[in-house]
């Protein structure tokens, strides 16, 4: 008790050092700074609501008898959150520059992320296991596809899991990234999301970098395909360095896929070919999921290019921000993204609001449900656009395909 005291009291008084944040037990001070606690150090937790749905609906079904509770994964992405983050409202408050090394090296933070995979993989397990008769309930042909739709919004914010890890330098965390993206079969995004996207993101190069009165649905099969192509060629020009052929096991895309195609085989074989159906469902649904929340991230926003042919510096203006707390929570912070371009490696929890950064109307659960709609969406975003340029439609990320309408629109 001494020593947490003269830790407390060190962390009060100056910046603490990365040495002096262990205990003896192992625990973290919750005292970063001078005065200053972070409010949502146990809500993240929160955020490992989404990987346990499936042993929930089981026994929510269990319970009641009511199938609809293996639709609790849509129900809660599409209604619940976007309600809540309309109730509870946003939070713009960013920790004092004093707390973010501690903030940074507080592993309480890291088990948060790292315990979603476990949780996510049980859901796999048991889900496979209902898909193929067993747990003594008789899933209907509804109840199985509300179940293949709650494991792929688990698998989609698996991504963002992978997302985090795939940023941090510790291997450990980079190959835990892998293993997250196991289940959707989206491996390559561990390569190309890391040096594809960040460096080229708000320009026509970037397939994930979505233009103004581009349709979602042409922007999924614009940036999936293209992301593959892109992951692919960075592999083969990383390992062209070093004098090897893009076939070997050091391709991080390959190794990768490799991972999906043991997980896929091993259920197959323990649970039946007829699980396979659903494997790749769930794993379409969390690509979609994934691409959606892209396509929210940069809408209409471009870099401007110098004379030279290259783009300025990546600034907090060139992504879509949102501070809705419980979509915050529940990804990790993913919301706070202009941060997250500025500083890639920055942890989550140290994530900051920016001022220059655009504001989305509302947080990323309702917006997914708003971009679904394209009307509605141009109709809610394209003003917007125009507003962050000052209604200069040329600086803007147009379409090719709608520039002229575009251009006669708001003229």
């Amino acid at each position: 008790m001494t020593r947490w005291r003269q830790l407390r009291g060190v962390a009060q008084k100056t910046m603490p050092t990365r040495h002096q944040f262990k205990t003896r037990t192992g625990r973290q001070p919750v005292v970063a700074s001078r005065g200053w606690r972070d409010r949502k150090r146990y809500v993240w937790l929160l955020g490992l609501i989404i990987p346990t749905l499936v042993p929930m609906s089981w026994l929510a079904v269990t319970v009641t008898g009511w199938g609809v509770f293996w639709w609790s994964g849509p129900t809660l992405m599409l209604l619940v959150i976007p309600a809540l983050d309309y109730l509870v409202g946003p939070d713009a408050e960013n920790p004092p520059d004093s707390a973010l090394t501690w903030l940074e090296h507080d592993r309480f933070y890291r088990w948060a992320i790292y315990l979603y995979l476990p949780a996510q993989y049980l859901s796999l397990l048991l889900a496979c296991w209902f898909w193929s008769g067993g747990g003594g309930v008789a899933l209907s042909g509804l109840d199985k596809v509300g179940l293949m739709l709650t494991v792929g919004g688990i698998g989609g914010v698996a991504i963002n899991a992978a997302h985090e890890m795939g940023h941090q330098r510790a291997e450990s965390e980079r190959w835990l990234s892998k293993v997250a993206l196991a289940q959707t079969g989206y491996g390559h995004f561990f390569v190309e999301h890391n040096r594809g996207h960040h460096a080229r993101v708000a320009t026509p190069e970037d397939p994930a970098s979505a233009r103004m009165g581009e349709n979602i649905y042409f922007f999924h099969y614009r940036s999936i395909l293209g992301s593959l192509r892109s992951a692919l060629a960075l592999e083969h020009r990383r390992l062209a360095r070093g004098g090897k052929s893009a076939w070997t096991l050091r391709n991080d895309a390959l190794n990768a896929w490799l991972m999906t195609i043991a997980l896929f085989a091993a259920l197959v074989l323990g649970f039946g070919i007829e699980v396979l159906p659903w494997l790749l469902g769930q794993a379409a649904i969390g690509i979609f999921l994934l691409e959606t929340i892209n396509y929210l991230e940069h809408y209409g926003l471009r870099r401007e290019q110098r004379s030279d042919g290259s783009y300025e510096h990546v600034r907090p203006s060139h992504s879509w921000n949102s501070n809705s707390i419980i979509s915050n929570v529940f990804l990790f912070h993913l919301q706070r993204h202009s941060d997250h371009h500025a500083n890639p490696r920055r942890r989550y929890q140290a994530l900051c609001h920016a001022e220059e950064a655009p504001q989305l109307p509302a947080g990323y659960a309702t917006m997914v449900v708003v971009a679904l709609i394209p009307p509605l969406w141009r109709r809610v975003m394209d003003r917007r656009v125009l507003a962050h340029y000052d209604g200069d439609l040329r600086r803007t990320a147009l379409s090719p395909r709608k520039a002229r309408r575009l251009a006669k629109r708001y003229a």
